[in-house]
């Protein structure tokens, strides 16, 4: 089973985009976020064309959620975390497909710091934790999956040096994934390449892509009982490079 995770920046603009990966690499689930696209507005119909059944949380101009599968109605679970019931963003969604519990989030950017994204980010990241704990105690197949907005080690940004102010790097920030990862859970990439330069995003700006200048915050973690089945993981980095594309690639795990 291939399960994959997709920050597609605006679900409409990229759909030539996102068919052709889905054509291409044939993902079993993929979940993708910043769909940047209402609810009603959500391409259900093309996806369902391609063989994805979907579910999906969608936001006028920002963020969103969502699940394709093509092995079964996603069942959900939970449309948003718990502890914040003002907190409108749709940032979260948790579905059971077969045997395993999926998670597709969108954490909070935080920048710039100081300041209420910053704070709101951190907020959130508790309330992802507390709800993690619950989900790694249950002894189910969990799977969290989407775009973390954390650089969790040196490794994984181009020149640390120069995001030593920056959200997605600072050492609270590392810190709460740091912890978040200490609940259990395992890292996919990293267990498989622990010291490869892997990378998931790449800025519009200043040839990025071309000259490798990337950062990790799209990940993949596993409980402990999903752990045994990972015989494989990736990014489609070639995605990236494709004209019109989101300004990351597509990543994946393969499970027995």
């Amino acid at each position: 089973m291939r399960i994959a995770t997709y920050n597609v920046n605006g679900v409409n603009g990229r759909l030539p985009v996102i068919l052709r990966w889905l054509k291409e690499t044939k993902p079993d689930v993929a979940c993708l976020q910043e769909l940047k696209a209402p609810q009603e507005k959500f391409p259900a119909a093309d996806f369902l064309a391609a063989g994805y059944q979907a579910v999906w949380l969608g936001q006028k101009s920002w963020n969103g959620v969502a699940v394709l599968s093509r092995i079964g109605m996603p069942e959900i679970s939970r449309t948003g975390l718990p502890g914040e019931p003002e907190d409108e963003a749709s940032r979260y969604l948790e579905v059971k497909i077969k045997d395993l519990i999926i998670a597709c989030l969108y954490l909070p950017n935080g920048n710039p710091v100081p300041g209420p994204k910053f704070d709101y980010k951190m907020r959130w990241f508790e309330r992802l934790d507390a709800h993690a704990e619950m989900l790694i105690t249950s002894n189910k197949k969990v799977i969290l999956a989407g775009d973390f907005n954390v650089m969790p080690t040196e490794k994984d940004v181009y020149k640390p040096e120069k995001f030593a102010k920056d959200a997605l790097f600072l050492p609270e920030v590392r810190d709460a994934f740091k912890n978040l990862v200490g609940q259990g859970w395992t890292d996919g990439l990293r267990h498989l390449y622990p010291d490869e330069t892997i990378y998931t995003f790449w800025d519009y700006f200043r040839k990025a892509y071309e000259r490798n200048a990337g950062m990790r915050i799209d990940h993949f973690l596993l409980s402990s009982e999903v752990l045994p089945q990972l015989k494989g993981a990736g990014v489609d980095k070639d995605v990236r490079g494709w004209d019109k594309s989101s300004d990351h690639a597509p990543v994946w795990i393969e499970l027995d």
